[in-house]
């Protein structure tokens, strides 16, 4: 008997010992989330007009997305960056729509190093037109039997994407330097999670409102309330 209870006793201390192991783990690195909102009364969305292709480009309404805010003042679209904060960048594939005659997502954001792989969802003729200077610029036409253009893009950069066919549709690509950002959801929300505990300046950017910047202490296995406030600048 005083073997067997030996015997649990030690099995007992290594599951302890795993069971602390994996709390620590767990607790290492922090959240930083909260919303973006526009200061003030944020414009109605513009009607765009289709002017092409319009048996597929026509078949709903489409919007100018340069400024998309919820009922509640929340901002769509925006990117918010933790500068500084090291990790294991792991670039991939991302995926870039043009989806009726539209780009979705309007805003993708990825790590540098990423390769974006430009679909063509709608069977008619697109065209690729990027507008960057760290990275090359390309100008590519997507007739319906090339399903998919693939693009990487090596350096940080905040790159604005058109299509020389569809006047209307415009979107961007955000490559940063820095595994924790993420874009906010319709209704203004964002969360980036297993940040290392530290001091930053975390940094919003939306393509009409341009950039703001606010300080952020992450501690591990805590969250850190960061709300941004945007208006237009001057």
């Amino acid at each position: 008997m005083k073997k067997i209870r030996v015997v649990l006793a030690a099995c007992a201390g290594v599951a302890l010992s795993m069971s602390v192991g994996a709390s620590l783990a767990s607790a290492a690195g922090g959240t930083i989330s909260g919303t973006v909102k526009y200061d003030g009364t944020a414009p109605a969305p513009k009607p765009v007009e289709v002017t092409k292709d319009k048996e597929v480009c026509g078949l709903h309404q489409h919007f100018q997305e340069d400024l998309i805010v919820d009922s509640s003042g929340g901002i769509a679209n925006a990117v918010v960056i933790v500068k500084g904060a090291k990790g294991d960048m792991k670039p991939g594939d991302v995926t870039f729509d043009q989806k009726g005659c539209d780009y979705v997502p309007h805003v993708l954001a990825f790590p540098a190093g990423s390769t974006v792989k430009i679909v063509n969802s709608d069977g008619i003729l697109h065209n690729i037109h990027t507008y960057s200077t760290a990275n090359p610029s390309f100008n590519m036409a997507q007739p319906k039997f090339k399903k998919v253009i693939e693009q990487k893009v090596e350096k940080p950069e905040v790159i604005k994407v058109t299509c020389d066919a569809h006047s209307w549709m415009h979107g961007w690509w955000v490559a940063t330097d820095t595994p924790y950002f993420a874009v906010t959801d319709d209704k203004g929300n964002y969360t980036i999670k297993d940040v290392p505990a530290g001091d930053y300046t975390v940094e919003v950017w939306q393509e009409k409102l341009g950039t703001d910047d606010q300080k952020a202490s992450v501690k591990d296995g805590a969250t850190a309330t960061t709300n941004f406030s945007m208006k237009p600048k001057g």
